[in-house]
């Protein structure tokens, strides 16, 4: 997929940054500190993700250029209604784990892909069963892992997913934060609406 947009990712996240580098595309990181992740707390839990990834993309609005193509991107995950973001600390971590011991979750990832022209907004869930996990399980991955910056308090391509998973429905990439086929598929949609546009202005 040819492009004039030079993208930009608006995440610290390696595993996005990894994601992003596999589908070929050269792409630079800018990110904005301080941009507010609160959502209403009347919000659906499904709409959490998205919602929270277009108001990082209202934040570099003002900053953008007419040839950037912008693409940000929030994870939750969702247990018993609940949404499970970032832990604030490793009880918190081990709270969310127990809560997802032995049960499926929802793993949902709302992403923007924004021109100064334009917005494709979407999400992707991906359905996560995890086996009954032990006490011993869940201190020894977040002791040694310190999965605070993790969605739910765990990445499925580490050690907790290796001997935690039991089923998953859905794209793999997106419990890794970042539902890279979509992406691939929206993106060809919006470059090519845009260089319709252009044409028809010239």
């Amino acid at each position: 997929m040819e492009s004039e947009y030079k993208i930009i990712l608006a995440s610290n996240s390696p595993r996005r940054r990894e994601l992003l580098t596999g589908l070929g595309l050269a792409f630079e990181v800018r990110v904005l500190e301080g941009v507010d992740e609160r959502y209403p707390e009347s919000l659906p839990a499904d709409d959490v993700a998205e919602y929270i990834a277009a108001e990082k993309a209202e934040a570099y609005r003002s900053v953008m250029q007419p040839d950037e193509l912008l693409i940000t991107a929030d994870t939750v995950v969702i247990c018993d209604g609940e949404v499970l973001g970032k832990p604030v600390d490793e009880a918190d971590a081990c709270r969310m784990l127990r809560q997802l011991s032995g049960k499926t979750h929802h793993v949902v990832t709302g992403v923007c892909l924004t021109t100064t022209n334009d917005q494709r907004r979407f999400s992707v869930t991906t359905e996560v069963t995890f086996k009954p996990l032990t006490d011993s399980e869940i201190r020894y991955y977040v002791d040694n892992y310190h999965p605070l910056d993790k969605a739910g308090a765990y990445g499925i391509q580490e050690w907790i997913g290796y001997i935690g998973c039991t089923g998953l429905r859905g794209s793999y990439y997106n419990v890794m934060g970042l539902p890279v086929q979509r992406i691939y598929t929206e993106l060809a949609i919006l470059v090519k609406s845009e260089e319709s546009s252009f044409a028809r202005e010239k």
